[in-house]
C-alpha cells in the first residue's frame, strides 16, 4: 500500500516587495503610498519549488542564512502564501518556527504555558490534564511563576518546545531554535522528535547541525538563494552541500 501524501509543494514561489528608496519616517510613507510614489523592487525569497513529503518521513532543509528555508517553513505552515505555484497540507501541525512565537514576554511561564496552548487549539482544562507533563519536560519547576522577557533564549526554546509537543502532531516543523538550548536539552529533544517518527509523525527540520540532521532524517533539500539545488537521501545530500561548503 502506498503511503499517502501529507505535503505538497507545486512550483511554489514567495515575492517580497523591497523599498528601492530611503524613506524618512511613516509620514513620508504614506504620503509617497497615496500619490502612488513608492518604488519597489521584486526580491523573490523562494522561487519554482516543488517538494512532496509522505506521511512519516523526516526531511531535513540544508543551507546557508538567507538561503529560503524559513520561508519554506512559513510557506508549509501557511503563514505566508505562495505569489505563484500551490501549497497542499494534510494532518495538523506543531510549528517551532520562531523563538517565542505564541509566548507573551511580559506574562509568566504558567501563563503562557495556557496561552500557548490556546494558540495550538487546546482547550484550557486539556492543558491543565497536561501541564505538569510540559513542566517536567521543560525542566523550568521553579520558574513558573517567572516573567519570560528575564528568561534566557534557551529557557524560551524549552517552553515552546514542550508546549507545541505535548501532543503528537500530524507534522512536526523545528526550526533552528533548539540550537540554543544546552547540549542534554537538545539531546532530550532530538530524543522526543525520534519518538514521534517511530509512531507516524512527520518532520520538517532545519539545523545548521549536519549530524543532527542525519541522525533524525532520511531525505533532504538543499535550498540556495530561494532555489532547490538538491533533493533526495539526507545522506546523498550532505554530502553535496558539504563539498560546496569546502569549495
Amino acid at each position: 500500500m502506498n503511503t499517502p501524501e501529507i505535503i505538497k509543494v507545486e512550483k511554489a514561489g514567495v515575492r517580497f516587495n523591497l523599498a528601492s528608496e530611503h524613506i524618512n519616517g511613516l509620514k513620508e510613507y504614506i504620503i509617497k503610498f497615496i500619490k502612488g510614489e513608492l518604488i519597489f523592487q521584486e526580491f523573490w525569497a523562494l522561487r519554482d519549488i516543488s517538494l512532496t513529503v509522505k506521511k512519516g518521513e523526516a526531511w531535513g532543509i540544508l543551507g546557508v542564512n538567507g538561503s529560503g528555508k524559513s520561508t519554506l517553513l512559513k510557506l508549509i505552515c501557511q503563514i505566508l502564501k505562495p505569489a505563484e505555484g500551490t501549497v497542499w497540507v494534510n494532518g495538523t501541525i506543531a510549528p517551532l518556527i520562531e523563538l517565542g512565537a505564541g509566548i507573551d514576554g511580559e506574562l509568566t511561564a504558567r501563563e503562557n504555558i495556557y496561552l500557548n496552548g490556546a494558540i495550538l487549539g487546546h482547550s484550557k482544562n486539556f492543558m491543565q490534564e497536561h501541564f505538569d507533563e510540559i513542566v517536567d519536560f521543560s525542566e523550568l519547576h521553579q520558574f513558573l511563576d517567572t516573567p519570560v522577557k528575564n528568561f534566557s533564549s534557551g529557557m524560551a526554546a524549552r517552553l515552546g518546545f514542550s508546549i507545541a509537543t505535548v501532543i503528537q502532531p500530524d507534522i512536526l516543523i523545528v526550526d533552528e531554535i533548539l540550537s540554543v538550548g544546552d547540549i542534554a536539552f537538545q539531546r532530550k529533544c532530538e530524543d522526543r522528535m525520534q519518538h514521534m517518527l517511530e509512531n507516524g509523525a512527520t518532520l520538517l527540520y532545519v539545523s545548521h547541525s549536519i549530524d543532527a540532521i542525519k541522525s533524525l532524517c532520511t531525505n533532504a533539500i538543499w535550498l540556495d538563494h530561494g532555489s532547490m539545488i538538491a533533493s533526495g537521501p539526507v545522506e546523498e545530500v550532505s554530502e553535496k552541500y558539504l563539498e560546496s561548503q569546502s569549495r
